[in-house]
C-alpha cells in the first residue's frame, strides 16, 4: 500500500529541489556530500535498526492503545505532585499553541518581549508568595532547586562558617525523599556532609553552613519554625525552605520568618503531573545572593528610546560563562511551564488563588473530621492539605487493597497513611476515601456533604498568612476569558517563533516540532498520572520508556540509557557522575582530572566541577580542531589521575574532525573514559554514533536532535547513553526502582525525569523510522552546506572540513567589519527587521554568528534567509564605503519598531522603507519588534526582577 511517510512532512526539501541545491554546493549527490563530510573511519557499517516508519495516523492509533494501558486513579499521594485544573484558555492558548512552545530562549530581547513579560509575572508571583526579595525564571524541579540552593550557600558561607570551613548541611528527615536523595547526590561530589534528622532535636553549631526545612513537611504538618530559624541565623547558618506554593496563600511566607532561600514546585498552578514533569521549579532568595543565582533572571530595563523593555539579566542569565568557577551548570529552565503557572495566577488573581487554597484546606479538614469518627484520628493538628492517620500493618494492607479496588492511590508509610487533598478533589472523592476506611475498620459507612464544609482553619495562628500578595495590576485584570485570551495573544504577537520563520541557531537545533508528536501530551492517560503511583498503573509509559531507551541506545551505539536527567546540563552532570562511580567501583576513586578543550561549551567545565572533577583545559588548533598532541601530552601527564575527556562531536565549530578516534584512543590508553556532549547529535544519527567514535557516555538534548520544543527556554530533557561497562551505574531513585545494580543516587526529582515530553521523542523516532532518521541527518548537513554555498564569497566561513564542507552548522566570521564599527550584535538586531531570529551569537568564537538551518526547512525558507544575510552584507558594505556613517546606518539603528518608523520625526540618513521593508518578501508578512534595541547596561545597573509599578511605566 502506498503510504504518505511522516519524513516527507518533517523534511522540508522536496525531491525536485535537491538537484538545484547540490549544484549550488558543487557535488553530484547527497551521498557524495556525506562521504566528503564525515570521515569514512567513523561511518556506520549497517543501517539503524529502530523499525519501519509509521504514518501519523498509524502512530496516533498506536499511542491510543498504549495510553489505554495506563490507569488514571484518583491520587492523594502528594509529595510535591498534585492533580490540578489547567484552565482551558491556558491549555489552548499556551500549552497547545506553537506560538508559545516553538519559541527560543529569550536571548534576543527585542523579539521576545511576550515571553519575558510572562516570566517576569512568574518571578513576581514567586516573590509575592514566598516573601523573598528576588526570584529567577524557574529551575528544573523542586529537588534540584534545593540542591542549587545548597550549592549557592556553600559558595557563600556566613562569616563564622567561612572561618571554620563549614561543610555540613542539616536536612530535615521530613523533607521529600526525592529531595533528600538529590541533595546527597550533589553534596557527595562536592565534599559536603549531609546530616538528615529531626530539626527539633538537632544541636546546631557553626560547622553547619545551611539547613533545609520542608513547609509543610512530608507528613503534611505545617510547623512554626520561627524560633528554630532565629537560633540558626544567630549562628550565621543559612535557611533553605522547600515550600508548597499553594499553601503559601494561607501560611506565613518563609521570607517573613527568616528564610534565605525558598524553593519548590509550581506544578499545582495549572500544570499537569505528567508522570513527573515537566514542571517549573521556583527559586527565590535574598537580594544579596543575586550574583550567585542559578538559572535565569528576567530584568526590567529600557530601550534606546528610554521606553520600558525587558531582558535576561546579564550577570545571571548564563552562570556557566564562569566555566569551572561557576557554582551552577544550569543552561536551561522550564520557561513554558513557568508561563503556564504564571498565567494560572494571572487568571485566578489573589482572590481566586486564596479561594482554591481555602477549598483544599477545608476539604482536608472535613476529611480529617470524618475519619476521626471512624477511629482514625488526624495526627496533624496544624496542616494545609494532608490528613495523616496511624494504622497497624493489618489495617494498612486492608486500606491499600480496598483503595486499589476503588481506583484510589493513598500514601503508605511505616505505621501511617497520608492523604493529600488537591484542587480537583470533590465531595464524591472524599466519600470514596471515607468509605474505604469505613470498610477496612468494619464500621458503617458515613458520608460528607457540601454543607459541612467549613473555612475554619486548622493552621497554627502564629503561621497564618496576614500579608497581601499578587497585588500588581496584571494579577487583577484578566479574569474573564475574553480578557485573558486577548492578553495571551498580545504577548504571543510580540515574539518570533517557528510559526513565523526558521530560527537558524547553531548548536540549538530549532527543528520542526510536529503536531502529531505533541497532540498526545494533552491526553489524560498521560497527563494525569502521579510519578509515585504504583508502577503497574503506568504500563503504557513503561512500554514507551523501554522502546525509547532501546531506540536511543541504537542511535547512540550504546548498551544502556537513563531517561532521568531532565535537561542537557543535568545529563552532563549525570554522565560524569556515572563515570566517577565507575572509577570508584574499580578502586580508582583518585581519578578526578578531566580534560576539556578550550572550545567547549561553558556547561562542560561547570558540570565537571560539580561532579568533583578537576578541569585541565586543552588547546585547539588555528583551524578549530582539537590539538591532538596537546591531548596526548596532558593525558600522559595526568595518566594516574585521569578520569576522562569531555568532547563535542561534530566539534563546537561545526566540523567532523578526522582525528576523533585517535583522541578517544589516547584517553582510553591512559585509563580515562570519554564523555561526548550530545549537542550536535543531529549530525550523527544514522551515519555515525558516539559509541562508534569510542565514547563511553553521551547525553542527548532531546529538545535539539529529537524534536522536543524549546518552549521559549525549556522544557528540555537530557537522557544519557552509556557503554556496557557503565550500565550498572545509571541513576536510581528512592521511591521507584530505576537504574543499575550499582546505581548512583537520583539526579532528578522524578524517576524518569519529565516523562510527559518523552512522548515527543518517542513519536519522532516511530514516525521517521530507520530510514527517516538517517535521511533527516543527511538533509541537516545538506541544508547547512547549501546556505554556506549561497553566502560564501560574501562572508568568511570560519571552519570547514578537508573537502571544504561543514557539518550541520557553520560559523560566519564578522570580525573584519569591526573597523567599520559593525559588531556581530548589529547583524543579529538587523535580522529582526528581515523577520528572522538571529543565529547563535559570538559562540564559540567572539565576533561571529553560528548558523544551523536543520532538516525541517524548505529551500524557499533557506533562500529567504540567505537573501536576508546577503542584503545585510550589502548594507555592511555601504557603511564600509561611506554611503552611511558608522553611527547612523540600518544596522546600528536596528531593530526598527512600527512606532519609530511611523513617528513624525525621522532623524536617519537612510529611508523608512529601507529600515522596515529592505526586501520585497517582508511586505507580505512583516514581523515588528515590539521594542527598540534594549539597553543591557542600564538593566544591569538597575536590577529589577519583579513587575514594576504602573507609575514607573508612566514615568519612563
Amino acid at each position: 500500500m502506498n503510504k504518505e511517510l511522516f519524513s516527507s512532512r518533517h523534511i522540508g526539501i522536496s525531491d525536485a529541489e535537491i538537484e538545484s541545491m547540490l549544484k549550488t554546493i558543487g557535488v553530484s549527490s547527497v551521498d557524495q556530500l556525506i562521504d566528503e563530510t564525515i570521515p569514512a573511519a567513523i561511518r556506520l557499517k549497517s543501517p539503524l535498526k529502530v523499525g519501519a516508519a509509521m504514518t501519523e495516523f498509524e502512530y496516533l492509533q498506536h499511542l491510543k492503545k498504549l495510553a489505554s494501558k495506563n490507569k488514571v486513579f484518583k491520587n492523594f499521594i502528594g509529595l510535591g505532585y498534585y492533580p490540578t485544573i489547567t484552565p482551558s484558555v491556558i491549555l489552548r492558548n499556551i500549552f497547545e499553541n506553537p506560538g508559545w512552545y516553538t519559541a527560543y530562549t529569550p536571548y534576543q530581547a527585542e523579539i521576545a518581549q511576550g515571553r519575558l513579560e510572562a516570566l517576569l509575572n512568574y518571578q513576581t508571583m514567586v516573590i509575592d508568595l514566598t516573601g523573598m526579595e528576588i526570584a529567577n525564571a524557574s529551575l528544573l524541579d523542586e529537588g534540584t532547586a534545593a540542591a542549587e540552593a545548597m550549592q549557592m550557600f556553600y559558595s557563600n558561607p556566613g562569616a563564622e562558617q567561612k572561618k571554620n570551613g563549614a561543610k555540613k548541611i542539616f536536612v530535615s528527615h521530613k523533607a521529600y525523599p526525592q529531595t533528600i536523595d538529590i541533595i546527597k547526590t550533589r553534596a557527595g561530589a562536592l565534599g559536603i556532609e549531609v546530616e538528615v534528622g529531626d530539626w527539633a532535636q538537632v544541636n546546631l553549631t557553626t560547622d553547619y553552613f545551611a539547613v533545609l526545612l520542608q513547609y509543610p513537611d512530608s507528613d503534611g504538618v505545617a510547623f512554626n519554625y520561627k524560633s528554630f530559624v532565629a537560633d540558626a541565623k544567630a549562628k550565621g547558618i543559612r535557611i533553605i525552605v522547600a515550600a508548597d506554593i499553594l499553601s503559601l496563600a494561607l501560611l506565613t511566607p518563609p521570607g517573613e520568618w527568616g528564610a534565605d532561600a525558598v524553593v519548590g514546585n509550581s506544578q499545582r498552578f495549572g500544570v499537569p503531573m505528567g508522570y513527573g514533569g515537566p514542571h517549573a521549579a521556583f527559586f527565590a532568595s535574598k537580594d544579596e545572593f543575586k550574583r550567585s543565582f542559578p538559572g535565569r533572571i528576567i530584568g526590567v530595563s529600557v530601550d534606546r528610546e528610554g521606553l520600558p523593555a525587558l531582558r535576561m539579566a546579564l550577570q545571571t542569565r548564563e552562570q556557566h560563562i564562569r566555566r569551572d568557577k561557576a557554582t551552577s551548570n544550569i543552561c536551561t529552565a522550564q520557561a513554558l511551564l513557568a508561563v503556564m503557572a504564571s498565567m494560572y495566577a494571572v487568571y485566578h488573581g489573589p482572590d481566586g488563588i486564596k479561594r482554591i487554597a481555602e477549598n483544599v484546606h477545608a476539604k482536608a479538614n472535613l476529611l480529617g473530621k470524618k475519619l476521626a469518627t471512624l477511629g482514625f484520628v488526624n495526627q496533624n493538628n496544624s496542616f494545609f492539605d494532608t490528613v495523616r492517620v496511624q494504622v497497624d500493618a493489618v489495617q494498612a494492607e486492608k486500606v491499600r487493597t480496598l483503595a486499589l479496588k476503588n481506583e484510589t492511590n493513598l500514601r503508605y508509610e511505616a505505621g501511617q497513611i497520608c492523604i493529600s487533598v488537591d484542587e480537583v478533589t470533590t465531595i464524591g472523592a472524599l466519600n470514596r476515601v471515607i468509605a474505604i476506611f469505613a470498610e477496612a475498620s468494619g464500621k458503617a459507612a458515613i458520608e460528607a456533604s457540601e454543607s459541612e464544609i467549613s473555612y475554619e482553619k486548622s493552621i497554627e495562628p502564629a503561621i497564618q498568612r496576614s500579608t497581601p500578595y499578587l497585588t500588581h495590576p496584571v494579577f487583577n485584570r484578566y479574569h474573564s476569558e475574553s480578557e485573558m485570551m486577548r492578553y495571551l495573544k498580545k504577548l504571543e504577537n510580540k515574539d518570533i517563533s517557528l510559526t513565523h520563520s526558521m530560527i537558524p541557531l547553531g548548536s540549538c537545533t530549532m527543528k520542526l516540532n510536529a503536531a502529531s508528536e505533541l497532540i498526545p501530551l494533552s491526553w489524560p492517560e498521560f497527563a494525569n498520572l502521579h510519578p509515585f503511583a504504583p508502577v503497574d498503573q503506568a504500563e503504557g509509559y513503561r512500554l514507551i520508556f523501554e522502546e525509547l531507551e532501546a531506540d536511543l541506545a541504537e542511535c547512540t551505539g550504546f548498551a544502556g540509557v537513563s531517561l532521568q536527567p531532565n535537561s542537557g546540563a543535568q545529563g552532563e552532570y549525570a554522565g560524569l557522575m556515572v563515570m566517577m562511580a565507575y572509577h570508584k567501583h574499580n578502586n580508582q576513586g583518585h581519578r578526578n582530572v578531566v580534560l576539556i578543550p578550550s572550545s567547549a561549551h561553558g556547561t562542560n567545565p561547570a558540570s565537571a566541577v560539580m561532579a568533583g572533577m578537576k578541569v585541565v583545559v586543552t588547546k585547539t588548533e588555528d583551524n578549530g580542531n582539537i590539538d591532538i598532541e596537546d591531548i596526548r601530552q596532558k593525558a600522559s601527564e595526568y595518566k594516574y589521575v585521569l578520569a576522562g575527556l569531555m568532547v563535542t562531536y561534530p566539534s563546537t565549530h561545526g566540523v567532523f574532525e578526522e582525528g576523533i578516534k585517535e583522541i578517544t584512543g589516547i584517553i582510553h590508553e591512559n585509563g580515562g573514559l570519554v564523555y561526548m556532549d550530545g549537542a550536535n547529535m543531529n549530525a550523527q544519527v544514522g551515519l555515525t554514533s558516539p559509541g562508534n567514535i569510542g565514547a563511553d557516555v553521551c547525553h542527548l538534548n532531546l529538545h535539539k536532535t529529537f524534536a522536543i520544543p524549546h518552549g521559549g527556554g525549556g522544557p528540555g530533557m537530557g537522557p544519557i547513553g552509556v557503554a556496557k561497562h557503565l550500565v550498572p551505574f545509571l541513576p536510581g531513585h528512592p521511591l521507584v526502582k530505576t537504574g543499575g545494580d550499582h546505581a548512583i543516587s537520583a539526579v532528578s526529582a522524578a524517576p524518569w525525569g519529565s516523562s510527559l515530553i518523552l512522548l515527543i521523542s518517542y513519536g519522532y523516532i516511530k514516525m521517521l523510522g530507520s530510514a527517516g532518521l538517517t535521511k533527516s541527518t543527511e538533509f541537516a548537513i545538506l541544508n547547512a552546506n547549501y546556505i554556506k554555498a549561497r553566502i560564501q564569497g560574501k562572508f568568511d566561513i570560519l571552519y570547514t572540513g578537508n573537502k571544504g564542507h561543514v557539518a550541520h552548522e557553520m560559523i560566519v566570521d564578522l570580525r573584519e567589519f569591526k573597523t567599520a564599527g559593525i559588531e556581530a550584535e548589529d547583524v543579529a538586531k538587523r535580522l529582526m527587521d528581515y523577520g528572522f531570529h538571529a543565529p547563535t551569537l559570538s559562540f564559540p568564537v567572539a565576533g561571529t554568528i553560528m548558523i544551523e538551518p536543520t532538516e525541517s526547512e524548505s529551500k524557499a525558507e533557506l533562500d529567504r534567509f540567505s537573501d536576508a544575510l546577503l542584503a545585510i552584507r550589502q548594507e555592511m558594505e555601504e557603511v564600509v564605503n561611506g554611503t552611511y556613517s558608522k553611527d547612523d546606518n540600518p544596522l546600528k539603528g536596528a531593530p526598527h519598531t512600527a512606532l519609530r518608523v511611523t513617528a513624525d520625526y525621522w532623524p536617519h540618513s537612510y529611508s523608512r522603507q529601507k529600515a522596515a521593508y529592505p526586501l520585497s518578501y517582508i511586505k507580505d508578512a512583516k514581523f515588528w519588534p515590539s521594542v527598540n534595541r534594549v539597553d543591557n547596561a542600564y538593566g544591569d545597573r538597575n536590577l529589577i526582577c519583579a513587575c514594576p509599578s504602573v507609575e514607573s511605566y508612566q514615568e519612563a
